[in-house]
């Protein structure tokens, strides 16, 4: 059953009302469920785990009623109420939540294991819980979940709970190194959760989208087993909500499905979310996960702390490629800023701002626009190259505050210009990556030529232009350098350069 309150595999046995294991039982830390013919009977236990306290009868009575109003939302024909039991002495005593027993083999995770075709199951998934969220009820207290800082606090509820527990105290140092990356990237993007809760893409959602609890049955999938125990945590971006199956599904070792799954509900949704908060919220599913599975070894589950320390590795690796990076590009002209930059861009899915595009726009040209200025005159005077500066970094800060990657191609010539780039990149939270193109000067000067013959692109550097800018450059220590007229780039030298990519 789903994570968060660490239920461990869906209600289900495999067998039908033949016979043939015809009754079962299994014992999760949350519940007891019994499976009796075609019905299974579930029992909340009478414990308090912190974040859920069902000690008493009458908090079982709720939360499984609970659990059925939430579950029919998706599955209506599988939820069918709650038995109330009774003792020896006609008192009411226990609450059973009586559901259609499914067929084990027929779950999305054993699909994938045996390798099948699961594209189908996915779409109609994706489909499904878009639905969810468009009919999904909205209001300050659903709001208020998916801000940032209530998702920082999530963050710091889990990385401190599984702190406390014998496979996170192992890893202190992991766990604070991921903690000071979340905050970094939630304090840089404050506009980024507000304008999606203004969207409306916070929403009351399943909360525990697991690959076990979805079941591919003939008329269509059936989505079962919700969070029921606690709103807040069920209350949240709808991205939040979908994140938890993408991120069980590349657990299973279906990356392809997990993209799948995304894309298609950006379809039906409309919903287009930066990869940025995609990653982040993978990993945030993956510290679930991680806290239930060490909560399962501290149980007694040999098995689950090997099972937990991945998660946290795939919890490292989605922050890693969730990272919102500042790429400078630079060096005089010619040297082929704008060819790796369009490679870096695609590499990232950033925005590629280009600085000869910006600085016509500021007065109304296009960019393959002649100008006949000269160098420090007109449109390359100093004021106007100022201006041009402050606008490219403008565009750049308000990118990276919405999660966005930007590339920025322009001469960065100045050391000036660059400390002006750094400290919006530290504004913003973010990191920034320094890259100066460079090539033998007989080579410039043929890749001029051939532009200026063509008359396609926005540069108006000249061999007069480059005399100066060669003359004028200030140092560049921090930059990786990159010869581009003998060095070719490839995905191991954006790996390298760059960090993993986005999804």
């Amino acid at each position: 059953m789903g994570s968060a309150d660490g239920r461990e595999g869906a209600v289900s046995t495999g067998a039908g009302p033949d016979g043939v294991g015809y009754a079962g039982v299994r014992e999760t830390h949350s519940s007891v469920v019994f499976f009796v013919g075609d019905r299974v009977h579930k029992l909340k236990k009478p414990l308090d785990l912190g974040f859920l306290d069902n000690r008493t009868r009458e908090a079982r009575e709720r939360i499984c009623h609970r659990e059925v109003e939430l579950n029919r939302r998706l599955a209506p024909d599988v939820y069918l109420g709650v038995a109330d039991v009774h003792g020896p002495d006609g008192q009411l005593c226990e609450h059973l939540v009586e559901m259609v027993r499914l067929p084990d083999d027929r779950r999305l995770a054993a699909a994938v294991r045996r390798g099948e075709d699961v594209s189908a199951v996915i779409d109609e998934v994706a489909r499904q819980v878009a639905a969810l969220h468009a009919s999904s009820p909205h209001g300050p207290e659903i709001d208020r979940c998916a801000s940032a800082d209530f998702v920082a606090r999530l963050w710091d509820l889990s990385l401190d709970h599984l702190g406390r527990l014998e496979v996170g105290a192992d890893r202190a140092g992991v766990l604070a190194r991921i903690g000071e990356s979340v905050h970094r990237y939630l304090a840089g993007r404050t506009v980024l959760f507000d304008e999606r809760i203004a969207a409306g893409r916070a929403v009351d959602g399943h909360g525990d989208l697991l690959a076990d609890d979805i079941f591919c049955l003939d008329d269509g999938p059936r989505i079962i087993d919700c969070l029921e125990f606690d709103d807040e945590l069920r209350y949240g971006d709808a991205v939040l909500d979908l994140a938890f199956l993408a991120m069980d599904l590349e657990r299973l070792g279906a990356e392809s499905a997990a993209r799948r799954l995304l894309e298609r509900y950006s379809e039906v949704s409309g919903d287009h979310p930066p990869f940025s908060l995609v990653h982040h919220y993978i990993a945030y599913r993956a510290l679930v996960r991680a806290k239930v599975t060490a909560l399962r070894y501290e149980q007694g589950d040999a098995a689950a702390r090997e099972t937990a320390t991945g998660f946290v590795e795939l919890l490292e690796g989605h922050l890693d490629r969730g990272r919102v990076r500042m790429v400078l590009v630079g060096g005089v002209s010619a040297t082929g800023k704008t060819t790796l930059s369009r490679e870096v861009g695609a590499y990232l899915g950033a925005d590629v701002l280009r600085s000869d595009v910006v600085r016509k726009e500021l007065v109304g040209l296009e960019p393959t626009d002649r100008t006949g200025d000269g160098t420090d005159a007109g449109l390359y005077a100093p004021a106007h190259t100022e201006a041009t500066y402050g606008e490219l970094l403008r565009r750049a800060g308000s990118a990276l505050a919405r999660g966005r990657s930007v590339v920025l191609d322009a001469t960065w010539l100045s050391s000036g210009q660059r400390d002006a780039a750094r400290k919006v990149a530290d504004g913003g939270a973010v990191d920034v990556i320094e890259i100066e193109c460079r090539a033998d000067k007989g080579i410039l000067l043929q890749r001029m030529a051939s532009r200026a013959e063509r008359g396609d692109d926005a540069s108006d550097a000249t061999p007069a232009v480059l005399e100066r800018q060669l003359r004028r450059r200030d140092p560049w220590p921090e930059a990786v350098s990159i010869d581009t007229g003998v060095e070719t780039v490839d995905a191991a030298w954006l790996e390298t350069t760059l960090g993993p990519a986005p999804w």
